[in-house]
C-alpha cells in the first residue's frame, strides 16, 4: 500500500485526491519520488500550496499551518452583520 493510504496528514488527503503520487507530481511538475520524500517528511514546498489547494481541495491551513495559520480564518464573530 502506498504512503499517503497510511497517513491522514493534509498532504496525503492531497495526494489521494489527485489520485496518485504520480498525479500529484504532474499537478507540481516534480517526480513520484520527490514526492514520495515530501510525503515520508510531512513537508510540501511552500511554492506549490496555492496550486494544489486549488487542485485537491484541501485548504492550505491544512497544508502549511505554518504559514497559513488557522487564526487567520474569519471568525463567526467576524461574520455577523453590524446593526
Amino acid at each position: 500500500m502506498a504512503i499517503e493510504h497510511e497517513s491522514d496528514t493534509a498532504l496525503a488527503q492531497a495526494v489521494r485526491a489527485a489520485g496518485s503520487q504520480s498525479a500529484f507530481g504532474r499537478l507540481v511538475g516534480k517526480r513520484q519520488s520527490t514526492v514520495r520524500e515530501w510525503l515520508m517528511t510531512d513537508r510540501l514546498p511552500a511554492e506549490h500550496v496555492l496550486a494544489i489547494e486549488a487542485a485537491t481541495g484541501v485548504p492550505k491551513e491544512r497544508l502549511r499551518p505554518d504559514i497559513y495559520p488557522v487564526d487567520d480564518l474569519p471568525t463567526s464573530s467576524d461574520l455577523e452583520p453590524t446593526r
